[in-house]
């Protein structure tokens, strides 16, 4: 995205931004809430991070300090663990994403690709509403640019950068300065060219999360089985038009991606603007518990307007994606929570790595008290992180949970996050689950829902095939070191065998699964593996002409 799209939304929002200065709030008063209700066993979506785009080849590299700013997770560090990078039409250009990208993965990160335009010579120019100079993929190239896209993925390889996933194209419905694609041009390539790229597929980056790009492709098995994540940018997309129904119906196994914003859409030198910042927080509260987003990735990571400033440093804007990036770390699982408690007060909650992360904004000019009350869990001692007007990421005072609850207060148009270690009592189960049929890749098996008893939105049968596999693409340990796996699977009868590879490694051959005693009775077999730091695979391979029914697996510290 470039700065055409926003400029249209700067005046308006500039003589908004203007009145908002203007207003002098009242002394601060703490009004009464509504409890808030994290329910620790009502699982939502698997987290795969927040970050934003590197773009040298259009404004110059982040320099190795900035880079560690961005990446790292110390103190005066955003903690991104998702960077977004560009695939040059020249291959000539290829080198200038290594570095950063290289020093994101060494930091945890997953790197993804996104293209503006394929090569010169497999465009040609048509009419496109009067427009005569309009670009497009040239229809017998589409081979040829899914080989340019496979280029780029082996190049980065080749250069110690394993992509996480790449996108077919940016914006493909608002390329003004770049190439158009139309909807059935999309499916097209999506239904078969897509499926002979050796890489994740992101597909379409509609603009504005227009639902007329990725319907079609939800809507025909074999390009919704050639798309890996159905990445979006959501400018000028109202947060009702953030629920995707369709995509809850068909996109099983798949996974869902902001991958470009840059909001509130504002002029250049705003980012350090309060309580405008604020609004990033309240954006991306609706994009984790309304839209259900997996990953959460802004424009540029260094700009005027951006999480970081042009000197390096972090801006308030910055402070506020902070508040989410720092504490909900890849592979983390939103839980259910009450998410407008209050009048202008806004909460989603996340747990992983036997904790509870709760992200609390409150927009008012009033404090609020609130009080927070932990279902399926306990919690003793709650820590706590506030960016306000004048606070950046500030710890707050540590909080007392008795009887798992905790009451905080929440100051004017803040955003506070809470952390708390949860322990055993209250049926509370440690670690992080992951289900099969969703962020995993599937080999010769399917997700069904034929029998009962499953949780998420079903399960995987192995299809009767050797050699079928389930991988989960990004266990996230925040600690190397020897992990439970604790498989929940269902069998009917005898025993089946399955080889276990962590990180590509075979680490356990023909681990037993026995029966459960029917379809719809699910036990538990436990594996302990070892695990890196940061973001790990976990597969398994049948080793007969058949296995389990898989309904997740969970992580957890020995």
């Amino acid at each position: 995205m470039i700065s055409a799209v926003k400029k249209s939304l700067c005046t308006l929002l500039a003589g908004v931004t203007v009145l908002s200065v203007m207003m002098v709030p009242a002394p601060p008063k703490v009004s009464a809430a509504s409890d808030v209700t994290v329910n620790l066993s009502a699982e939502k979506q698997v987290i795969r991070g927040f970050g934003g785009i590197n773009l040298p080849a259009w404004i110059g590299d982040l320099t190795a300090a900035q880079r560690e700013t961005a990446f790292g997770n110390g103190p005066n560090q955003l903690g991104f663990s998702v960077l977004r990078i560009y695939v040059d039409d020249n291959k000539n250009n290829w080198y200038k994403e290594l570095d950063t990208a290289k020093a994101a993965i060494a930091k945890g990160a997953i790197v993804f690709a996104s293209p503006w335009n394929p090569p010169s010579d497999m465009t040609e120019t048509f009419n496109h509403d009067g427009d005569t100079s309009a670009k497009r993929l040239r229809y017998d190239k589409y081979a040829a640019y899914a080989q340019h896209l496979n280029d780029f993925v082996t190049y980065m390889k080749n250069n110690g950068v394993d992509l996480y996933a790449i996108s077919v194209q940016n914006e493909p419905d608002y390329a003004h300065t770049w190439t158009w694609w139309t909807p059935a041009e999309m499916l097209n390539f999506m239904k078969n060219n897509a499926g002979s790229i050796n890489c994740r597929v992101i597909a379409p980056e509609s603009f504005s999360y227009l639902k007329n790009m990725s319907d079609p492709i939800l809507n025909d098995s074999q390009a919704l089985a050639n798309m890996d994540i159905l990445g979006t940018h959501t400018y000028g997309t109202s947060f009702n038009n953030f629920p995707y129904p369709l995509f809850k119906q068909k996109g099983a196994g798949k996974e869902l991606w902001m991958t470009e914003v840059y909001y509130p859409n504002s002029d250049n030198n705003s980012a350090n603007r309060w309580p405008e910042a604020l609004e990033v927080a309240y954006h991306m509260h609706n994009a984790m518990a309304e839209a259900d987003f997996q990953a959460y990735v802004w424009w540029y990571i260094r700009r005027q307007y951006g999480p970081m400033n042009e000197d390096g440093t972090i801006s308030k804007r910055g402070d506020s994606m902070a508040q989410f990036s720092k504490f909900i770390r890849p592979g983390y699982v939103r839980v259910d929570a009450t998410k407008n408690p209050n009048t202008n007060v806004y909460t989603s909650a996340y747990k992983g790595d036997n904790k509870v992360v709760i992200v609390a904004i409150n927009k008012g000019t009033s404090a609020v008290s609130q009080n927070f009350v932990l279902q399926n869990g306990t919690a003793s001692s709650v820590s706590s992180w506030i960016t306000d007007a004048t606070r950046k990421v500030a710890a707050g005072a540590s909080i007392n949970a008795a009887s798992g609850s905790f009451t905080a207060q929440l100051p004017a148009q803040s955003v506070t996050t809470f952390v708390a270690a949860l322990g055993s009592g209250g049926g509370n189960d440690t670690g992080t689950a992951y289900e099969a049929e969703t962020g995993a890749t599937l080999t010769n098996a399917v997700i069904e829902t034929t029998y009962s008893g499953y949780n998420g939105s079903g399960y995987v049968n192995f299809n009767g095939v050797t050699d079928a596999a389930i991988q989960w693409n990004s266990v996230y340990c925040a600690v190397a070191g020897t992990k439970n796996v604790k498989f929940r699977y269902a069998l009917d009868t005898g025993t089946r065998n399955l080889d276990v590879y962590v990180n590509g490694s075979k680490v356990i051959s023909n681990t037993a699964f026995a029966a459960t005693g029917s379809w719809s009775t699910w036990g538990e077999q436990t594996i302990q593996v070892p695990m890196n730091t940061g973001a790990n695979t976990v597969k398994v391979v049948t080793t007969g002409t058949e296995g389990p029914n898989v309904d997740s697996i969970h992580v957890s510290a020995q």
